[in-house]
């Protein structure tokens, strides 16, 4: 039986003895120093800081507690950021030359939605490790040239560029939640 505790960030589970011990035998195997001794109490879990029965810092425990691994979900990838045309054309040579797909984020350090969406995207870069690169470029440290090439009027833009060219676009002027959605369905298409 789960239950949340008054603090939500600490999840409680009670359980019988014999569960108890079957979850000790599952997380710590034989080694365990408290089987030897007893069986824990209250198994718990506080999401920033998950502990064992001795109350020892663990992240193993943390991502049994929850039954997925949890390593890949806290994962990001820093995007790389185009700095000027040339380097654009070199990136979109590489991609056309491995025939892969490339993301780029259009953003502004000063805008507050390109700001809200880069950890996202950084997120679902990981996502799509291998089949997709993404990178990114501030507007306001770039060549105007280069943002002119991109065709931007709107920030954020994110866009899918294949072939040397780019295939098509989401602007981001509404909820992140709903951006990351429609960029990960464009993705889709192209990869």
């Amino acid at each position: 039986m789960s239950v949340l505790a008054a603090n939500s960030h600490i999840l409680c589970r009670e359980l019988s003895r014999r569960d108890r011990q079957h979850q000790h035998n599952q997380l710590w195997g034989s080694g365990c120093p408290s089987l030897s001794q007893k069986p824990c109490g209250i198994f718990w879990v506080d999401h920033r800081r998950p502990r064992n029965c001795k109350g020892v810092v663990n992240r193993d425990l943390r991502m049994a507690a929850f039954g997925r691994d949890l390593s890949k979900q806290d994962a990001v990838a820093e995007m790389e950021e185009i700095r000027d045309c040339d380097h654009l054309d070199q990136i979109l040579l590489r991609a056309q030359e491995l025939s892969k797909p490339i993301l780029i984020d259009w953003m502004a350090s000063w805008c507050r939605k390109c700001i809200y969406l880069k950890p996202k995207l950084e997120k679902l870069a990981v996502e799509f490790d291998t089949k997709i690169k993404f990178y990114c470029v501030d507007v306001n440290k770039v060549p105007q040239a280069l943002v002119k090439r991109g065709k931007i009027s709107k920030m954020p833009t994110i866009q899918v560029w294949k072939d040397g060219e780019m295939k098509e676009e989401v602007i981001g002027g509404h909820k992140g939640w709903l951006v990351i959605e429609e960029v990960r369905e464009m993705i889709k298409k192209f990869v």
